[in-house]
């Protein structure tokens, strides 16, 4: 069974929901929740948000709900996983967040650096480097770290 069949086996198993926040990724990490048949029992919905506009406009997430946090950043991930579970009202959510390459972010983060956190009955969040600015391939790292976190989340235990 492959990783993406298991994550969706799990959540149709248990009745549960996830819903995605994704930057730096593109859509990667909802096009692979999406490939499984039956993903509409569930996914919820994702979202783009690649800029601060479609923070605002996908996420209404506001410049004071922001506060001093800055995108890139863990806080930020897990808030944003937070936000989407939220206002998507499902069990699970999502975030990724970083910076693709070939060069780094406005934010002085290097190409390669990625911030990925899950939130629900398990929270979890990591940061990772993968230490180049090869835009594909940390594309595809970074969503298949996304999905590795969300999996280790459905398989621990809540406290």
């Amino acid at each position: 069974m492959s990783l993406i069949e298991e994550i969706a086996a799990l959540l149709k198993t248990r009745g549960e929901t996830i819903a995605v926040s994704e930057s730096s990724t593109g859509g990667l990490v909802s096009a692979a929740l999406l490939s499984v048949e039956g993903a509409s029992a569930y996914y919820r919905g994702g979202a783009i948000v690649y800029t601060p506009k479609a923070r605002a406009a996908l996420m209404g997430v506001s410049k004071e709900e922001m506060g001093d946090m800055r995108s890139a950043s863990e806080p930020y991930a897990q808030f944003m996983a937070r936000t989407v579970r939220e206002r998507m009202a499902s069990t699970w959510g999502l975030a990724e967040t970083g910076a693709t390459g070939p060069s780094g972010n406005a934010y002085g983060d290097a190409a390669g650096h990625c911030c990925v956190a899950v939130s629900g009955p398990v929270s979890l969040s990591l940061v990772i480097e993968t230490g180049h600015g090869d835009r594909v391939a940390n594309m595809e790292t970074f969503r298949d770290t996304a999905l590795k976190l969300l999996l280790q989340a459905l398989t621990t235990p809540p406290r």
